[in-house]
C-alpha cells in the first residue's frame, strides 16, 4: 500500500510539473520593443489598428507608435536609431535617399483614391474667402506641415494646373491640428490639409480649392514604411515580421472603414461630424512607382532634391 500511494504521489508531482512547464510555454514570451514614428493623421490608422488587432504582437512585436509633425523628423529619427520603422512621405525619403542616407522602404504606407474634390487631401480656404481657385494662391501664405517637402510640390502643382503662378508662393509650417483654427483665425490664407485636419475645416464652413495629391499624379502613392539598411542587415527577420503585420494591417484597414473612423479618434482630438465626415484614402498593397517618379521630377524642379533620388535604391 506505501508503495502503490508513492508511486501515486510521485505521478501527481510529475504531471503538476509537466503542467508548470506547459503553463510556461503557454504564456507569451515578452515582445522585442520596437518603436515607429508616425504622424497623427488618417494616414497611419492601419498600423493602429494592427496593433489593437494583435497583427504585430502575434508576430512578436511589442510596437510603440510616436507621433511626430512631420516625415523629415521621422527619417532623422530612424537613421538616429530614435525609431527602427518610420513612416514618411515619399518627398522626404527621396531627399533623405539623394543626399544618401541609407534607408530602405519595407511596405507602402498610404495612396490617394484619385477622386477629385473628394480626396483625403486638399489646399483649403476658410469660409468667405476671396479666394476662388488655386490660381488665385500667387502670393498669398498656404500652410503646410513642413517646408519644402510634399506639401510644396503638391500645391505648387495644383496651382500650375489652375494657370497660376506657383513661384510666388508664401508656405508656413505649423502642424496638421492647428491648420483649421490658424485658417478661421485668418492667420494664412490657405492650408494644405489631410484628415482628420480636412474634414475639421469643412464642417466650420471651409471650402476646397483643389485636390493636390489628385493633380499631382493618378492615384499617388503618399507615404511609405521603411527602416535603415543597418535595420535591415543586422534584424532580418524583425524587418519581414514588421512588414507582414503591417500589410495585414493595411488589408483589415481596407476592409473595415468604420474602425478606421473609431481609431483615428483614438490618437487625434476629433468629434462625431468630423469621424463620421472623414474622407478615407486608399491602402493598395503594391506601390505606384510611376507616381513616385512624377512626384521625383516635379521635386527637382522645386529645387526640393539636390540630385534625382535613385528609386531603385529606395523602393523595396
Amino acid at each position: 500500500m506505501r508503495r502503490i500511494l508513492a508511486a501515486a504521489i510521485a505521478a501527481v508531482l510529475l504531471l503538476t510539473g509537466a503542467a508548470c512547464t506547459d503553463d510556461k510555454k503557454v504564456e507569451a514570451a515578452p515582445g522585442t520593443k520596437v518603436s515607429v514614428g508616425v504622424i497623427p493623421i488618417i494616414d497611419v490608422a492601419p498600423i493602429y489598428l494592427g496593433k489593437q488587432k494583435g497583427f504585430f504582437a502575434k508576430r512578436g512585436i511589442d510596437l510603440t507608435l510616436t507621433p511626430e509633425q512631420g516625415g523629415a523628423p521621422i527619417v532623422e529619427g530612424v537613421l538616429g536609431g530614435k525609431y527602427q520603422f518610420g513612416f514618411s512621405n515619399v518627398t522626404s525619403l527621396m531627399a533623405a535617399q539623394s543626399a544618401g542616407a541609407p534607408l530602405k522602404a519595407v511596405a507602402s504606407g498610404v495612396a490617394s483614391n484619385g477622386r477629385a474634390g473628394r480626396d483625403f487631401s486638399a489646399i483649403v480656404v476658410r469660409d468667405g474667402s476671396p479666394i476662388r481657385s488655386a490660381r488665385d494662391l500667387s502670393g498669398k501664405r498656404i500652410a503646410v506641415n513642413t517646408l519644402k517637402n510634399l506639401g510644396d510640390t503638391t500645391v505648387r502643382q495644383s496651382v500650375r494646373r489652375a494657370g497660376g503662378n506657383a513661384d510666388n508662393l508664401s508656405f508656413q509650417a505649423m502642424p496638421f491640428p492647428d491648420m483649421p483654427g490658424a485658417l478661421q483665425a485668418g492667420k494664412v490664407d490657405a492650408a494644405w490639409v489631410v484628415e482628420p485636419a480636412l474634414s475639421a475645416v469643412l464642417t466650420q464652413g471651409g471650402q476646397i480649392l483643389a485636390s493636390n495629391f489628385v493633380d499631382t499624379a493618378p492615384d499617388l502613392t503618399v507615404a511609405l514604411y521603411f527602416t535603415s539598411r543597418g535595420t535591415m542587415t543586422a534584424k532580418p527577420q524583425l524587418v519581414t515580421d514588421f512588414t507582414e503585420a503591417i500589410k495585414e494591417s493595411m488589408r483589415y484597414a481596407a476592409g473595415h472603414p468604420e474602425e478606421v473612423r473609431d481609431v483615428v479618434g483614438t490618437y487625434t482630438q476629433i468629434n462625431d461630424t468630423v469621424r463620421i465626415a472623414m474622407i478615407l484614402p486608399s491602402w493598395p498593397e503594391d506601390i505606384n512607382r510611376r507616381s513616385l517618379e512624377r512626384v521625383a521630377t516635379l521635386g527637382q524642379r522645386d529645387g526640393i532634391f539636390t540630385k534625382a533620388p535613385t528609386l531603385d535604391q529606395l523602393l523595396p
